[in-house]
């Protein structure tokens, strides 16, 4: 018999916290309080409170964005602008490091946070190494800090994902409900990440991931408060948008000279829609990264207090 997890009393959705507050365990950072007007307020009407509750999912969702934002305010900067000396990729590493020690001197990040960050940089540079070698894309402009024809700033363009699932996992006090087991979140994880390295040499295999995510997460489901009340979705429908935008600031980053597909050349052209699927695996190995490495720290604390899941409703 299953009894309550943390976060929750295992009585469906998980009772409504202040999102901006800081929680217990993993992620207790500086909190952003929320400004009277964006305040719920039972005593005005629906549409407004609609409106309230809409304005302040977009303000989370910009303060869950601030590293990824930041990232492509410098990429525009050194578009236009050059610093005599400094090739570009290493001058966009050091300001990556430099914000990053800003949000963690801040307690915008916590140890932990930085700690994940790191973690993705390392997979995602394995990765670009190896596309880079097969010829998938490539970086533009030389760099002193390149290995192998990737930038180390390279790293942070895959570390900036899980900046914002970090980020958005606190500020929308995020919950799971029927998230499936450790073992099989690792499976498929695993397997997701190692098709992107065989899938030039072996049949592409993501067709068969997909029904395995859709078979093993289809129970899933996202609890998050954006003004209080509390909502979910579910979770394989997080995934897509996820992935969704995570391709329209691709296409960003390409018009801004970040990196190049073989089609781009000889003048910009929007990525291809096939890169869609390759970003909704992506973020699918991400959040199962970090909703591991909660669920992790949560048995080692002994009180679960900082895993945010729940059973099946």
């Amino acid at each position: 018999m299953t009894g309550p997890q943390p976060g929750g009393t295992g009585q469906g959705a998980p009772p409504a916290r202040d999102p901006d507050a800081s929680s217990v365990g993993d992620l207790a950072v500086g909190a952003v309080r929320v400004p009277a007007f964006l305040a719920d307020d039972p005593r005005r009407p629906g549409w407004w409170r609609a409106l309230i509750e809409l304005c302040a999912f977009a303000r989370k969702e910009a303060w869950s964005c601030l590293f990824p934002l930041f990232i492509f305010a410098m990429l525009g900067a050194t578009h236009v602008l050059a610093i005599p000396g400094i090739p570009r990729y290493d001058l966009l590493l050091a300001l990556c490091i430099g914000m990053q020690v800003a949000m963690y001197a801040t307690r915008m990040e916590s140890a932990d946070e930085v700690l994940v960050i790191l973690v993705f940089h390392a997979l995602g540079f394995c990765l670009e190494l190896w596309k880079v070698h097969i010829g998938s894309w490539s970086y533009p402009t030389p760099a002193w800090t390149a290995i192998g024809g990737v930038p180390l700033f390279g790293g942070f363009l895959y570390a900036s994902v899980a900046s914002y699932v970090c980020q958005a996992w606190r500020r929308f006090d995020l919950h799971l409900t029927g998230w499936p087991s450790t073992r099989t979140c690792c499976a498929i994880a695993l397997a997701i990440y190692a098709n992107f390295f065989t899938n030039h040499v072996f049949p592409d295999a993501r067709l068969v991931l997909f029904a395995l995510v859709v078979w093993c997460f289809h129970g899933s489901w996202v609890h998050f408060s954006c003004n209080r009340a509390a909502r979910r979705m579910p979770i394989i429908l997080a995934f897509v948008l996820i992935g969704l935008f995570i391709w329209l600031a691709e296409n960003i980053a390409t018009y801004l000279g970040a990196w190049r597909y073989p089609n781009q050349h000889h003048g910009w052209h929007p990525v291809y829609w096939q890169k869609l699927t390759s970003w909704h695996l992506l973020v699918i190995v991400s959040i199962v990264i970090i909703a591991e490495l909660k669920r992790l720290k949560g048995r080692r604390a002994g009180a679960h207090q900082s895993v945010n899941m729940l059973p099946h409703p």
